[in-house]
This record gives C-alpha cells, structure tokens and sequence, in this order.
C-alpha cells in the first residue's frame, strides 16, 4: 500500500544523487529498507532521529522514515521528498502523523516494496528528462530499416548525445555485425530475458557493448530468439532513463515482445521503398503498429516506380514523410557504419532528422 499526501512533487534529479536518508530504531523495518536500498542499487544514511548535522536532513534526495521515528522528526525543517513507511495497515493515525512531520507519502510494507524501490532507485540515478526513443521497421524485407537505424544512431552519437541502439529484430542478423563489432565484449538480450521490474540505467549502459562511441544491445549468435515482454519493459524503460537519444530496430512482424517496445516509442519511422508492392506491404504494417504507436512516419527509398515520389508514397499511406532516405552501402570497405561518413548523404540526412526532432532528454 502506497499512499499520496497533496505537496508538490520533488523536481527531476539531474546527474547522479546521493543514497536515501533512512530514520528509525525499527530493527526489523531498518533490515527491510537496508534490503530495498541494496535491491535499487543505493547506499543510505541511516539515523535514530533528525540527524544533529541538519544538512543531511535538507539535503538527502530522499528521505525514509520509520512509523516508530515520526515523533522524533516531527519539528524537523519542512521539506519535499519524505515518506513515512510502516506495516500497520489498520492504523489510521499514520495519516496524521505523516500530516505532521510534512510526508509526501505513506507506505505500508510489504506491499508498497516495488514503488519504493522504483522511488529510491530514481534518486540514486538521478533521473531526469527522458530520452527520445524512435523505433525504424521496414514496410517490407530488405527496405533497408536496420541501416537506418544505424545509421541515426551513429549520428547521433557522433553530435554529442548519449547514445543506445537496440536490436528488437532477433531474426535480422545482429546489429552489432551491421556496425562491424560483433567480436567486442558487453552483453546481449539474452542476458536480460529474465529481467523483472526494475533495470538499472547506469548498469545496463555499462554491460553493453560500446561501438562507434555508442551502446549497442543487439542479438548472440544463440538459438534464442525471443525475450519475455517483461524483459523489453524493464530494459528499455532502464534505457530511456539514461537520457539522450535511443533508437530501436523493429521487425515487421508484432509479437508480446514488439508491442512492449512499441508502446516506448516517441515516434516510429516506416522505411518504405518506392514501388507499388511495397506500399501495399507497408501499409499492412502501418494498420498494426498504428494500433499501439501514436507517431508513426514515413521514410521513402528510391528508386522510384513510374508516377510515384516521397509526397505521392507518404500521401498513399497516410502518414506523415520524413523524407527520402538516400542510398548509402551497408558498410564501407574502411569499416565505416552506416552513417559513419559524416559528409556521406546518409549522414546528411539522419543530422537533419534529429535538427528537425529536438532530443529533450538529458546526457548530452
């Protein structure tokens, strides 16, 4: 149980804070909030009551304090971000006491354990905006979607953004092939598909391979070929966290999985070469992620068939155009990604798509 008081919401941490401010002589309540700070990967202060150097009761990101100390703290400085935590259920005075010591909330243990954690590890990793995240699929196989998605990943990297780019197509091959790094160490899915609840930005950040000054969390060469909706739900919400800019391949087909990652999207981009068999294709997949994504865009591919360009395509699917996407090899004999040439066309092209849709999250 978890329950709001009426007081501003905290603003958003930016950067990395410091651990929880935990106040109680509870032995039994102190082991189970130690337990959850471990849990949410933060390392608290702990006190019997108002600590004697005021600064650590003002200053604390977040501030935990046991039903048995709410006397104690009850002529402490008036601050945001404390939560009165008991196990009492039926006692109805805890929503007084929370009103006197100035609680935004109160919980009940065990059964508010996740929402604090996810409470305590948003202090602890300092969460603020969260990144633009664009999924790219192709309106039909071979429309060139995972070069794309390359591609504006590696640009975006290349502009000073915090970068992730994750492979959601297990039958496509490996990102981390396409960027020419499939030898370099770091984590693949198959490592997450037992994740549940809650996923560490900063950790998964880290885990994952680094290539071409990015994160790539792509497929191994394994049998598997399928991660549990949970799973996408915790790594890519752990991915959005981290600010900046993530940029997800898509298969065309949608499964529990897909629909997860869909429902994360800002926007979608829908790689569409320019003949009549395509659209047709295209739109087909238009009418199924249209039903979980809201933004849905079009990007065109030459060359085109007689009568048709990128406004004719765009208008024929009903949705709105990105643009045409130029025609670039996969990977260059130098090694270079996708995009990697940064006066190439491709390049050019994915610079201006992120001018033209500003990264609002942090970790520039």
């Amino acid at each position: 149980m978890a329950g709001v008081i009426t007081h501003e919401r905290p603003p958003a941490a930016e950067g990395r804070q410091g651990g929880p401010l935990i106040v109680t002589e509870d032995a039994e309540l102190l082991d189970d909030l130690l337990r959850l700070c471990a849990a949410a990967g933060a390392r608290p202060e702990v006190h019997h009551g108002v600590p004697e150097h005021r600064g650590s009761w003002e200053a604390a990101p977040l501030v935990l304090v046991g039903d048995d100390a709410a006397r104690r703290v009850r002529g402490a400085a008036r601050r945001r971000g404390v939560v009165l935590v008991g196990r009492d259920q039926d006692d109805s005075g805890v929503w007084r006491r929370a009103v006197e010591i100035g609680a935004d909330h109160v919980l009940m243990l065990p059964d508010g354990e996740q929402w604090l954690v996810d409470r305590i590890a948003d202090v602890a990793e300092g969460v603020g905006r969260p990144a633009l995240t664009v999924g790219v699929l192709g309106g039909r196989g071979g429309a060139g979607a995972s070069t794309l998605a390359c591609a504006l990943a590696v640009t975006s990297a290349r502009e000073g953004r915090r970068t992730l780019l994750v492979d959601a197509d297990p039958l496509g091959g490996g990102l981390d092939v396409l960027l020419g790094g499939e030898g370099v160490e770091g984590l693949r899915w198959p490592a997450f598909a037992a994740s549940r609840g809650r996923v560490g930005g900063g950790a998964l950040e880290e885990s994952l391979p680094e290539l071409h000054a990015l994160r790539v969390l792509s497929w191994d060469r394994g049998d598997s070929v399928a991660i549990p909706p949970q799973a996408v739900r915790a790594v890519l919400a752990a991915a959005r966290r981290r600010g900046g800019a993530v940029v997800v391949d898509l298969p065309r087909r949608i499964d529990e999985g897909v629909a997860e990652a869909l429902a994360q999207l800002d926007l979608g981009v829908l790689v569409v070469p320019a003949d009549l068999r395509a659209i047709a294709a295209a739109g087909r997949v238009a009418s199924s992620v249209g039903m979980v994504l809201r933004d849905l865009r079009v990007a065109v591919r030459g060359p085109y068939a007689p009568g048709l360009d990128d406004r004719e395509v765009a208008r024929l699917l009903g949705l709105p155009l990105v643009g045409e996407v130029p025609v670039e090899p996969p990977l260059l004999d130098g090694g270079v990604p996708p995009g990697g040439s940064a006066r190439g066309p491709l390049a050019r092209f994915c610079s201006a798509f992120w001018q033209r849709v500003p990264v609002e999250g942090g970790g520039v």
